[in-house]
């Protein structure tokens, strides 16, 4: 049996599983993978650390750099993190070094993948990321093996197990968005800033990574829109119920469409509402398949370890396959089709005055931007409070509508910024 040297470059909860694996599991990984598995190095900043394992005969270095210098390491496992600085410059050594990478990095990879990818094909290595995106669901192995002779059309996805999270608790508690993110940072389920997981930047970074290689494009990372869940209220949540409707943070791509990582209102029967809590959940669409959604845990120390074990067993097994599985030079431009052109019926709520004249004055204002109300409510009464009107759209272009939500916020009437949600039926999954 062959053996492959593995260096891993950080040691929290998930180098820290990924290594533990390797040392307690090795007789059955190195049988899957047809090598000997040695961790040669790892490279983390506190070695007395308790992480599980021992590292007995394993080289430990604070400097993740030094894994460079070792030309009896093969395969460097990457779970450092950050877009740029010494993770980026790390996985550059590797594979100009003719060393394969193994990475659960989805910001540099977003933002740098293509020329990494490019990298590793000129060195003839490997550079994979399986754990970049939703954990324990083998999203990317799907779209390069098992729907590998499929055109795939759509990625539907909740890809933010955090965001999912607080708007399952939101639906199930009828709790305000501040109180349920407390309360998902007490459990581990947020990050003390929480910004990139509720602003919508994570799910975006795992969005432009599927989409290029759902299509087979270079989807740049700055074409998509993104819109997160801080603006989202419990008086949304019990409105899309009425309505229902289920809310959930979705990326979604379209081929040659811009994609976006937005809230949206999705049918309560549709398969991806019964996705709870912090499980993530992708959809794809596309000939010959039909559909086929995947389901499972998004992130933790077990899902994203399973992610980077497997793909170093491909890497062992001579079975990992190119990054977005053709050539990058064969990947095309994408076309983009601007995402404020595009025909979608949307959610609105509007928190206004309880005076005559109101309903009339932003029904006017909808007339004039040719946009037809399907469904209208008009809850309670109030002598000197703020009331709500909600209105739901038949299908209208985007421009047409934030230019009417622009109209409306200029009323004395019209109390508070405007909500605008999608909303997206079966139809639109594909």
């Amino acid at each position: 049996m062959s053996e492959l040297r593995i260096g891993i470059a950080g040691l929290g909860v998930v180098g820290a599983e990924t290594a533990k694996q390797i040392i307690t599991a090795q007789t059955m990984l190195c049988k899957r993978a047809g090598a000997d598995l040695k961790i040669v190095a790892v490279s983390a900043r506190d070695k007395e650390k308790d992480r599980g394992f021992s590292l007995q005969n394993i080289i430990f270095y604070t400097d993740p750099l030094k894994l460079l210098e070792h030309d009896d390491i093969d395969l460097i496992v990457e779970l450092i993190g950050g877009e740029q600085g010494i993770a980026l410059s790390l996985v550059e050594g590797a594979l100009n070094a003719g060393k394969h990478v193994v990475t659960a990095n989805k910001a540099m990879i977003a933002h740098h993948g293509f020329s990494l990818a490019a990298l590793a094909e000129v060195n003839n290595v490997s550079l994979q990321f399986e754990a970049a995106v939703a954990g324990g669901i083998p999203a990317i192995k799907i779209l390069r093996e098992g729907l590998a002779g499929n055109a795939i059309q759509t990625v539907v996805g909740i890809l933010n197990g955090t965001c999912n999270y607080i708007l399952s608790e939101m639906t199930s508690s009828k709790s305000a968005f501040q109180d349920v993110l407390k309360e998902a940072q007490s459990k581990g389920f947020a990050e003390a800033d929480p910004s990139f997981d509720i602003d919508g930047i994570d799910a975006a970074h795992k969005l432009a990574i599927l989409s290029a290689i759902a299509f087979g494009q270079k989807i740049p990372f700055s074409s998509l829109a993104i819109t997160g869940i801080r603006q989202v209220s419990d008086v949304d949540i019990s409105y899309a119920g009425e309505l229902g409707y289920c809310l959930k943070l979705l990326g979604i791509a379209h081929r040659d469409k811009a994609a976006e990582v937005s809230m949206a209102l999705i049918p309560a029967d549709e398969q991806l509402a019964s996705v709870n809590g912090s499980l993530n959940a992708v959809s794809y669409s596309g000939t010959p398949v039909q559909s086929c959604v995947c389901i499972g845990p998004g992130a933790g120390a077990g899902p994203t370890s399973s992610a980077v074990l497997a793909d170093i067993i491909d890497v062992a097994s001579g079975l990992a396959n190119f990054a977005y599985g053709i050539p990058v030079e064969f990947l095309a431009e994408q076309k983009i089709e601007h995402h404020k052109s595009s025909q979608q019926s949307y959610y609105l709520r509007l928190s206004v005055t309880d005076k005559p004249g109101v309903l009339s004055e932003i029904s006017a204002i909808l007339k004039d931007h040719d946009l037809s109300v399907a469904s209208m409510i008009q809850n309670g009464q109030s002598e000197d409070g703020p009331v709500f009107l909600v209105f739901t759209t038949h299908k209208c272009a985007k421009a047409e509508i934030e230019a009417a939500v622009q109209i409306m916020q200029k009323s004395e009437h019209v109390l508070d910024t405007p909500m605008v949600i999608p909303i997206f039926d079966t139809c639109s999954f594909g």
